[in-house]
């Protein structure tokens, strides 16, 4: 694929979304050898006069590494890959595949071996807190599979939503990042969903093209030992290599302690990773007016007109609640009147109903309001 939308991509993402200056490091990072891009991303960056380094990987052949993984091998792929991280000023992760499901025949004590190492002391220690960082996806048949559309029309979904005005989203969210910052109780209900818990005094972050494309999500997190009720998600939840639904989870006093799914024994066993894997880590809203229907690719699904997400495992620096965890499960659940419905209350007032925002403020929110 080759046309001008690639181009504008490039230019917002180095330009906008990591806003590149002169002299500065940026590492281009790229699972699935999607050359278009990189190139279009080298390019805009020696144009805004900065360093690009590049990252070829594959996951086919990430398959191949961890099926022998040992934790002094990837120990050192840590501290090489830390070692680069650390130079850079800025980063930007471009993930495509043919197959999301490369890694489902990978053993959990293998994918926890990487996300202890490189996940932790690249990621989490070093890119996350240190640089000017975006993630983003690159369409392709695979991913259309999943969206249930042809190539050709999601391609054009893809570009309609990374491609849409970040910066006019950017002012619309300041409304509702100050409601949140002044809000302690929140109630969320739904279909097969009561759940409440607090936010007071951990801060309300926006992500409006600068760390994620495609963005739209406004996130916090809960206090920690404050969740109490059931929550049930209503999309498919891929995490390493298999796909959950109908996942519900209870709580009490924050903590995870009861877990059914498809899958009930598989979902156990991912939230006794650690403790920190059965409290919430984020609890963020998703306001993307062209992200309608899960496709089960979390860089979208999270950012779905009308959603929430609230995830098991680690918490962000920037909302910090205390909670520690080698993972971070962001699962979905859509409140639009096509799936169901549902509310959510902050200290008591009916802040969204049925995914539309219903005080005068946040109505800039709503889908009409950001095409």
């Amino acid at each position: 694929m080759k046309d001008q939308r690639i181009e504008q991509l490039a230019k917002n993402l180095i330009n906008y979304s990591i806003r590149l200056q002169k002299g500065e490091k940026v590492l281009i990072e790229n699972f699935g050898l999607q050359k278009e891009l990189v190139k279009a991303l080298v390019k805009e960056a020696y144009a805004a006069g900065g360093y690009p380094f590049v990252l070829l990987k594959d996951n086919e052949i990430n398959r191949s590494l961890l099926l022998g993984a040992q934790e002094e091998q990837y120990e050192m792929m840590a501290s090489f890959e830390a070692n680069v991280m650390s130079q850079m000023d800025a980063y930007i992760g471009l993930r495509s595949g043919d197959n999301i499901n490369e890694l489902a025949d990978v053993p959990a004590d293998k994918m926890k071996i990487e996300g202890g190492t490189i996940g932790k002391k690249v990621h989490r220690e070093i890119r996350v807190p240190k640089t000017r960082w975006v993630v983003l996806r690159y369409p392709n048949s695979s991913m259309a599979q999943l969206a249930k559309m042809s190539t050709e029309a999601f391609e054009d979904f893809y570009f309609d939503v990374c491609n849409l005005d970040y910066g006019k989203m950017d002012k619309a969210m300041d409304h509702l990042v100050a409601l949140m910052n002044k809000t302690d109780k929140v109630k969320i209900t739904g279909q097969g969903t009561d759940l409440s818990f607090s936010i007071k005094d951990i801060p309300a972050i926006k992500c409006s093209g600068q760390m994620n494309i495609p963005d739209g999500e406004v996130y916090t997190s809960p206090v920690r030992d404050s969740v109490n009720g059931i929550l049930t998600y209503n999309t498919p939840s891929p995490y390493h290599g298999f796909t959950f639904e109908n996942v519900s989870l209870t709580f009490e006093n924050g903590k995870i302690i009861k877990a059914t799914s498809n899958d009930t024994e598989r979902l156990n066993k991912i939230l006794d990773t650690d403790e920190g894997a059965r409290y919430i880590g984020e609890f963020a809203i998703g306001v993307n007016p062209y992200i309608l229907h899960p496709m089960q690719d979390i860089l979208f699904d999270e950012k779905i007109d009308g959603s929430f997400h609230f995830t098991p495992g680690q918490c962000y620096d920037d909302a910090f609640n205390g909670n520690h965890s080698n993972i971070h499960w962001d699962m979905v659940n859509i409140q639009r009147e096509d799936y169901g419905g549902g509310e959510i209350y902050f200290d008591g007032v009916l802040i969204r109903k049925n995914g539309k925002f219903v005080i005068p403020e946040l109505e800039s929110l709503n889908p009409e309001n950001l095409k």
